[in-house]
């Protein structure tokens, strides 16, 4: 019998977040652990387990610190074959270190990026095993590609 792949679907809250329930359909036939920055979201996932984990962004580096650690002990509890995330500091954290402890990564950049990827998009390239644009003007040869949106 084949056991359900264990997913860590990580995001900050707002667009973010919805961007990422929006892809809860395509995750039905997985063991997904859900990580955010506001414990209220929890409400959102019933049945779930949701991980709650500091917001930080680059202009806050014991902030990011803090995340930083958040984020790995959660990776060393949950031990996921795959890590998902749209976004922002949270996710971008969860794709570096879940690819350095050897997870598959997913990196969807947020719609709200009309003209260019975000910063956290361009940071995870390197470590996103597949790296998504919901814009077909951002797509290109170098780099994500475009599958179609989620909004």
């Amino acid at each position: 019998m084949a056991v359900n792949p264990k997913v860590l679907a990580v995001a900050s809250r707002g667009g973010h977040w919805i961007q990422l329930r929006r892809l809860a359909p395509a995750l039905a036939a997985c063991d997904v652990v859900y990580a955010s920055t506001d414990s209220a979201l929890r409400d959102d996932v019933p049945g779930e387990r949701f991980v709650r984990v500091r917001d930080a962004n680059r202009d806050e580096p014991w902030g990011c610190l803090v995340l930083f650690f958040q984020i790995l002990r959660t990776l060393l509890s949950v031990r996921p074959d795959v890590v998902l995330s749209t976004g922002a500091a949270p996710g971008c954290l969860a794709l570096v270190l879940g690819r350095a402890l050897g997870a598959r990564t997913i990196w969807l950049d947020s719609i709200a990026n009309v003209e260019q990827l975000s910063l956290s998009g361009r940071l995870v390239r390197a470590f996103a095993g597949l790296w998504l644009t919901q814009w077909p003007d951002l797509a290109h040869e170098q780099g994500p590609e475009f599958a179609g949106t989620v909004l």
